[in-house]
Formats: C-alpha cells, sequence, structure tokens
C-alpha cells in the first residue's frame, strides 16, 4: 500500500507538470490581459511600466518558468484585477463550493442508491419502471433549464424558498457554513438539488444495471441456497460487490461538481469557486484562471487516489501492492 501511494504520488507529479504546460499554453493564447486592465487613454510609458508591473513584458518562457517558480515556492500568485493572492482568492470561495458540493452528493447518493437497488430488483414491476423512466428524464435534462425551472417552481410561484446568493452562515471548525440554520439552509437546498439531479440519475442507472446482473452470479444464488434472507442477500453479498463502480463515478462526479458547478453558481448566484472562473475569464485575469485550473487538477489527482485505495478496502483481491 504505502509504495503504491508513493508510486502514485510520482506520476502525479509528472501529470501535474505536464498539465502546467497544457493549461498555461492554453490560458496564454487565449487574449491579452492587457486590453482588459490598461485603459486606452494611458500615455504608451504607462502602459510599458504597467506591462512590466504585470510581468508581461516578459517572453512566454520566461512567464512560465515564474510560474513554475511560484508553484514550487507554494504560491499561486497574484491576481491581476484584486492584487490579492490567487490562493487566498480560491480559499475564499472553497468553502462554499465544497458545501454545496458535498449536499449535492449527499442527496444524489441516499435518493440514487436505494432507488437504483429498487429498480434492478424489480426491473419489470411498475415502481422499477418509474424509476428507469425517471432516472432518464433526469439524466437528459440540462443543468442550466432545470436550475431555471426550480426557481420558476420554488422561488417564484410557491415563493418557499430564496433563489439567489448563499444567505446568513455559522461558524463551523473555523469555516462559515450555511447549513447549520435552516435560515442559511433555505439558500443552499436549491442549487444543491440542481446539483443532486443529475448525479443521482446517474447513480440510479448504474446501479441498477450492476444489482440486475450481480443477481445472476453464482455466489448469489449460493447464498441463497445457504438460506440466507434476501434482505441480507442484498444488503450484504449484492450491495458490497456492486459499490466499486459506484465509489469510481461517485468520485468522479465529486470532482465534477467541484471543479464545474460554473453554471449553477451562475444561475444562484452562489459565491463559490465557479463563480469566481467566471468573473476571472470575463476580465481575462491569467493567475486567478491558472491557479484554479491547477487546483482542479490536483482535487482530480486526489479523489483518484483515494478511490483507489477504496477499491483496496471494499474488495480484498484488488491488491495495491509493489508488483502492480
Amino acid at each position: 500500500m504505502i509504495g503504491f501511494i508513493f508510486r502514485r504520488l510520482a506520476q502525479s507529479v509528472v501529470v501535474l507538470w505536464l498539465m502546467s504546460v497544457v493549461v498555461f499554453a492554453g490560458i496564454f493564447i487565449v487574449g491579452d490581459p492587457t486590453a482588459m486592465m490598461i485603459p486606452d487613454s494611458v500615455t504608451p510609458e504607462m502602459r510599458a511600466q504597467m506591462v512590466a508591473a504585470l510581468g508581461l513584458d516578459r517572453s512566454p518562457l520566461h512567464q512560465y518558468w515564474d510560474f513554475v517558480l511560484q508553484l514550487l515556492q507554494g504560491s499561486l500568485g497574484r491576481s491581476f484585477a484584486t492584487g490579492l493572492p490567487v490562493a487566498e482568492l480560491i480559499g475564499s470561495r472553497l468553502t462554499a463550493t465544497m458545501e454545496l458540493a458535498v449536499t449535492a452528493m449527499i442527496i444524489a447518493i441516499v435518493v440514487g442508491l436505494p432507488l437504483g437497488l429498487l429498480a434492478g430488483l424489480y426491473p419489470e414491476r411498475l415502481p422499477g419502471r418509474v424509476i428507469t423512466t425517471l432516472s432518464s428524464i433526469g439524466f437528459s435534462l440540462p443543468t442550466f433549464w432545470v436550475g431555471l425551472m426550480l426557481i420558476m417552481v420554488f422561488a417564484v410561484l410557491l415563493g418557499w424558498l430564496p433563489s439567489n446568493g448563499r444567505g446568513p452562515t455559522s461558524s463551523f471548525l473555523g469555516l462559515q457554513v450555511s447549513f447549520l440554520s435552516w435560515d442559511g439552509l433555505k439558500y443552499l437546498l436549491l442549487p444543491a438539488l440542481n446539483l443532486a439531479i443529475f448525479n443521482a440519475a446517474m447513480i440510479i442507472r448504474l446501479t441498477r444495471s450492476s444489482t440486475r446482473e450481480a443477481m445472476l452470479l453464482d455466489y448469489v444464488k449460493f447464498a441463497r441456497a445457504k438460506g440466507l434472507s434476501e434482505r441480507r442477500v442484498v444488503c450484504v453479498h449484492v450491495l458490497k460487490n456492486i459499490l466499486i463502480p459506484i465509489i469510481t463515478v461517485i468520485g468522479i462526479n465529486f470532482g465534477g461538481i467541484i471543479a464545474f458547478s460554473v453554471v449553477t453558481e451562475t444561475i444562484f448566484g452562489w459565491p463559490g469557486m465557479g463563480k469566481l472562473l467566471i468573473d476571472s475569464i470575463n476580465a481575462l485575469d491569467r493567475p486567478v484562471v491558472l491557479g484554479y485550473l491547477m487546483f482542479v487538477v490536483v482535487m482530480y489527482l486526489v479523489i483518484n487516489l483515494i478511490v483507489d485505495i477504496l477499491y483496496s478496502v471494499l474488495d480484498p483481491r484488488i491488491v495495491l501492492g509493489d508488483s502492480q
């Protein structure tokens, strides 16, 4: 296990370096930040001074080298627009995004796993058919349209929940969170539900198909032949064996929610990292966009490592040893 972790960390360093090259090159060719930040009315001398202050007077290779040196020192640079450290800007929005992502994934798991099991155990009965149909609809609907419909129904027509902002927060382990009070939770529910619908539908479909395959395997027939109850067969034997692909999807989707909840955060005015990314792209704030994308790469590497470790916990046949 230890050898596997060290090997994965070494691979992660190589992946991180390759992604830094790709990300920097992509951001560099998008546009000129000075066109957005420097007024046309300034003199050529002042423009040259401002460009030099931003470090944009150097060659692309030198700018990339400066970026790498900052990363090695644990810094993501400073924002062109605000002058604040990029790590501080991302950190100030990270709690809101993580709270939204965790809430959405909890809803998706709590709804998707039982309904997927039910649809897999009784695929030809009415509940199974209804669940399968609803999951197909939830999987197909675009997120922005679902968000607008949620606002229309629950905020405009019924007036039950607010449609914009984060609302009041409370301190929890040194972090400002919304879920500890009903006033804060009301602001969290709609954006979390918007993100949860697609993920719940995916978990339902995967759980259903995995359950149907597992119910036909020999170990399930043997467990029934031993006289075990149907509940024990499903909860112990079937569920444990179908969790590996489900955990893979949950891990990937959880990373996707954190990294790319841009649409939901924009629709609901949720002050998370997605909204920060959109604002930074509009302002061509290159250091913030670079820092955000590098954070996303690191996050996916960490999630993949955690998923691989969970594989070995759930299935002892999967050995994360030095022989792999």
